[in-house]
C-alpha cells in the first residue's frame, strides 16, 4: 500500500512540475478515481490485495495516467494556440480532445492487446502472474473512461479563467499578443525541446545519407543488446531469488543413523550458523519434520520422519535491520554446511522460500531406463556430472541405501506338530520389538487413560538371535509344553528393497540439485551438463541406441530407451517463456489487426510497429549494468513497453495525418509531429519511470521495472525520430508524385 501511494504522488508531482499545479489537480482527480474502479474488479474477481496484486497496480500507474496526460496537455496546448485565444474553454475542451480522442482510443486497446494475452499463460506460471494483465487491463480501460469524462469535466472547472463571473465560461488567461491577430492556425510551439528536436531532425529529413546512417545505427544497437544474452552478459532466469526473512537447513543422514548421532550433527550445523549476525534464532527439528510451509507443499518436506532425518529453520533479522540478501546469507553458509554433511557422510540442502511456484528442487533430472539397474546406473552418472559441474549444489536424488533386513522364517510343519499357528509366532516377536498393548490405566492423575505396554527389555531385543530364545506354547492347550522360538524359526539375513518411484505410470529415479556462487540460473547449468550427459552411450543403459535421450518440455515415449528429462525450475522456464513468447506473438497480431482497422491500409501499421524491438536498447543493457537477470517479469515489462511504444507510434502517426490533412507538406508534417507530441511522451516516459523506480529495489519485480523504466526511456529517445523518419520515407514518393501531378 505504501509503495502505491509513493507512486501516484510521485507521478502527481512530476505532472505539478511539468505544467503546473492546475494541471497536477486534473490528473489527482484522474488517478484515484482509476485506481478505486480497478480495485472494485480486482475483488469482483476474486482477487486478494497481496504482493502481485499491489505491484501490478503500481506497474499500472506510469501507464493509466498516460490517458489524463494527453488530454490535459492537449487542453493546455490548445489554450496557448492564437486560435483559440478568445473562445469559451468548453469549446476548447471539446475540440482537444476530440483532436487526440480516436488515436487515444486506439492506443489504450494496443496497450490492452499488449498486455492481456499474459492472462492465458498455462502451468503453475499462470494463476500466479494472472492478475497483473487482467488488473492493468481494466486500469487501461477505466483511464480512458476517466480521461474522457472526468478530466474534461475538472479541467473546465480548474482551468477556467477567472476575471470576470459573467465571463467565467471564457479563458481569458493568456496574455494578450499580437499572434491573436493572426489568422487561426495550429504552431508548432517554441521551447527548448522543440528547438533541439528540429536540429536534429532536420538534418535526417533532408538528407538520405544521414536517414539511412540513423536508422543503421539504431538497427545495429538493437542486434548488439541481443547479442548481450547470447554472450552471457544478461542472463536469463525464470524469477530471481527473493529477500526473505527464512530459509531451512534439509539433512539426511546415511541410513541406519540413529537419532541421538542426527542429532548431534544438527546442533553442530546450528551452532556454525549461531555465528552469523543476520541470524536472530533458529529450531533444530530431529527425527521430524518443521512444522508445515511453502517449500514442504511440493518437495514433501512435511512427510519427512525417521532416526536419519533433521530440519533447521533458520529465522533472520528483518530486512530492515539487515544488508545482507536472504540468498547471500544463504550462499555464504552452504559451504561450512557442506563440509560438516561430507564429514559424516551425509547429504544436506539449503532451501530457501521460492519466489514464485515451488518445484521440486531447482535442478530435477528424470532418469528412465528398461530397468531398475539401468536406470541406477544412469542416476549415477547423471549425479556425478551434477557434482562435477561448477556451481551445482545440494546435489542429492531419490535412491536410498539398501539397509539390512531380517526375515524369521517359520518351520510351518514342526510347529504344526506342536499345535502352534504363524500368527502366534508372529504375535511373540512384534510384543517382543515393538511392543504390545494389554490394557488401558485409569488414574485421578491422568487426564486420559493410560496405555500399558508389555515389551522385552532392550537389552535383550538389542540382536535378532536373541528373540529366538523366548518361549511360546500352543493356544489350543494351556497345559502344552513352552517351545523354544530357536526349534521354529530360522533367521534370514537379506538386504530391504528400494522405494520405486513413477511419473506417468513410468519407473523415474530423480537426482536433484541447487544452483548458487558460480552458476545462479539453471539454464546456463543445464547447457553445461548436457554437453557432458550427450556423450553417455546408451548401450551401456540397457538400450539398443548409441545416444541417451534428453527430453525438456516432453516425456519420454516409453522405458524401452534410457532417456533424461529435465524438470524442476527448467520446466517451469520453459512454460512460462513459450507462454510469453506466444502471447507476445498474439499482441502482435492485435495490435496490427488494430491500426488495420483505423489506418485502413496496410503499411502504416508496420511503421508504427518497426520501433518496439528499439525498447531492448535500453532494456537489455540496463539488466547487464545493473547485474539482474532477465526474468518472466522481465519479458512481461517488454510486453507491456511494446504497448506504450506502439501508443506513442500511433498518437505521432495521427497528428502527421492530421496536419497533412490542414494542407502542410510530408516534411513539416513529420517534423511537427515530433515537436508537438514530444511533450506528452516525455510525461509519459517519466511517468512509468517514476512508477518503476517505486518497484526497482523489489527483487521479484526488478526486472519489470528495468524493461519499463529503460525501455520508456529508449523509446522517448528513439521513437520521435525513428516513427516520423520511417513515415516520411515510406510516403515520401507518392507525396512528391502527387505534388507533381498537381504541378501539371
Amino acid at each position: 500500500i505504501e509503495h502505491l501511494l509513493i507512486a501516484t504522488l510521485s507521478v502527481i508531482a512530476l505532472i505539478l512540475l511539468a505544467m503546473g499545479w492546475r494541471s497536477a489537480l486534473v490528473v489527482a482527480v484522474a488517478v484515484p478515481v482509476t485506481l478505486a474502479l480497478t480495485l472494485v474488479l480486482t475483488y469482483l474477481n476474486g482477487y486478494t490485495l497481496n504482493r502481485v496484486t499491489l505491484f501490478a497496480l503500481i506497474f499500472s500507474i506510469g501507464i493509466l495516467v498516460d490517458d489524463a496526460i494527453v488530454v490535459v496537455e492537449n487542453i493546455v496546448r490548445h489554450m496557448g494556440l492564437p486560435s483559440c485565444r478568445r473562445k469559451h474553454l468548453l469549446q476548447i475542451a471539446v475540440e482537444a480532445v476530440d483532436e487526440v480522442g480516436n488515436p487515444t482510443i486506439l492506443a489504450t486497446w494496443a496497450v490492452i492487446a499488449a498486455v492481456l494475452p499474459m492472462a492465458f499463460v498455462s502451468g503453475m506460471m499462470g494463476p500466479y502472474m494472472r492478475p497483473i494483465p487482467i488488473g492493468s487491463s481494466a486500469a487501461m480501460l477505466f483511464s480512458l473512461m476517466v480521461a474522457f469524462s472526468v478530466t474534461p469535466w475538472a479541467a473546465l472547472k480548474v482551468l477556467r479563467g477567472h476575471d470576470r463571473p459573467s465571463r467565467a465560461a471564457e479563458f481569458v488567461d493568456a496574455p494578450k499578443t499580437e499572434e491573436e491577430d493572426i489568422a487561426e492556425g495550429d504552431t508548432m510551439p517554441d521551447n527548448v525541446f522543440t528547438r533541439v528536436y528540429t536540429r536534429v531532425m532536420r538534418p535526417l529529413l533532408d538528407h538520405r545519407g544521414w536517414r539511412w546512417t540513423f536508422l543503421a545505427v539504431i538497427a545495429g544497437l538493437t542486434v548488439a543488446s541481443m547479442g548481450l544474452v547470447g554472450i552471457g552478459a544478461v542472463k536469463v532466469k525464470m524469477l530471481p531469488f527473493d529477500n526473505k526473512s527464512e530459509f531451512q537447513v534439509i539433512l539426511n543422514m546415511p541410513k541406519g543413523s540413529t537419532l541421538e548421532k542426527t542429532t548431534a550433527v544438527a546442533r553442530e550445523m546450528a551452532a556454525s550458523l549461531r555465528t552469523e549476525p543476520e541470524v536472530k534464532n533458529y529450531q533444530v527439528y530431529a527425527g521430524t519434520a518443521s512444522p508445515f510451509n511453502f517449500n514442504g507443499l511440493v518437495r514433501h518436506y512435511y512427510l519427512r520422519s525417521g532416526p536419519d532425518v533433521a530440519d533447521i529453520q533458520v529465522n533472520l533479522l528483518p530486512k530492515s535491520e539487515r544488508s545482507a540478501q536472504s540468498h547471500d546469507i544463504a550462499r555464504r553458509v552452504r559451504p561450512r554446511l557442506a563440509a560438516i554433511a561430507a564429514k559424516y557422510g551425509a547429504a544436506i540442502a539449503v532451501a530457501e522460500v521460492p519466489p514464485g511456484p515451488p518445484v521440486l528442487q531447482t535442478l530435477v533430472a528424470e532418469c528412465y531406463g528398461p530397468t531398475e539397474s539401468a536406470r541406477l546406473k544412469l542416476a549415477t552418472e547423471v549425479k556425478k556430472v551434477f557434482s562435477q559441474t561448477p556451481g551445482v549444489v545440494d546435489v542429492d536424488w531419490y535412491v536410498e541405501k539398501r539397509q539390512p533386513k531380517v526375515i524369521f522364517k517359520v518351520d510351518k510343519a514342526k510347529a504344526a506338530l506342536h499345535g502352534i499357528t504363524e500368527g502366534t509366532i508372529a504375535r511373540t516377536i512384534q510384543m517382543a520389538v515393538q511392543g504390545y498393548p494389554v490394557t488401558l490405566l485409569q488414574s485421578a492423575n491422568e487426564g486420559e487413560d493410560v496405555n500399558i505396554v508389555l515389551e522385552l527389555p532392550r537389552a535383550l531385543r538389542a540382536r535378532p538371535e536373541d528373540l529366538l530364545n523366548l518361549e511360546v506354547r500352543s493356544d489350543m492347550n494351556p497345559q502344552a509344553p513352552l517351545v523354544p522360538l530357536s526349534e521354529l524359526v530360522t533367521i534370514q539375513h537379506t538386504e530391504s528393497e528400494r522405494y520405486i518411484y513413477h511419473k506417468n505410470l513410468q519407473s523415474v529415479v530423480y537426482v536433484t540439485g541447487d544452483v548458487a556462487g558460480v552458476i545462479e540460473s539453471p539454464v546456463y547449468a543445464i547447457l553445461k551438463m548436457n554437453k557432458e550427459l550427450e556423450r553417455l552411450d546408451g548401450r551401456d543403459f540397457g538400450g539398443t541406441v548409441h545416444h541417451v535421450a534428453i527430453y525438456n518440455a516432453t516425456m519420454p515415449g516409453s522405458e524401452l530407451q534410457p532417456a533424461i528429462k529435465w524438470d524442476g525450475e527448467w520446466q517451469v522456464t520453459i512454460e512460462v517463456f513459450r507462454d510469453l513468447g506466444l502471447a507476445f506473438g498474439a499482441v502482435l497480431i492485435l495490435i496490427y489487426m488494430l491500426m488495420v482497422g483505423w489506418f485502413k491500409n496496410y503499411s502504416t501499421p508496420l511503421i508504427v510497429m518497426t520501433v518496439i524491438p528499439f525498447s531492448l536498447i535500453g532494456i537489455l543493457p540496463a539488466h547487464g549494468l545493473l547485474g539482474a537477470f532477465f526474468t518472466a517479469t522481465s519479458m512481461i515489462g517488454f510486453m507491456a513497453g511494446a504497448g506504450i511504444v506502439v501508443r506513442n507510434s500511433i498518437i505521432l502517426v495521427d497528428f502527421i495525418e492530421l496536419r497533412l490533412s490542414h494542407g502542410l507538406s510530408l516534411r513539416d508534417a513529420c517534423m511537427e509531429s515530433g515537436a508537438v507530441r514530444f511533450r506528452p511522451m516525455m510525461l509519459t516516459a517519466l511517468a512509468v519511470v517514476v512508477g518503476g523506480l517505486v518497484i526497482l529495489a523489489d527483487p521479484i519485480f526488478q526486472g519489470l521495472a528495468i524493461s519499463l523504466l529503460f525501455g520508456a526511456i529508449a523509446s522517448l529517445l528513439v521513437s520521435p525520430l525513428a516513427v516520423p523518419l520511417i513515415y516520411y520515407m515510406t510516403h515520401r514518393a507518392s507525396h512528391e508524385k502527387k505534388a507533381e501531378n498537381k504541378t501539371c
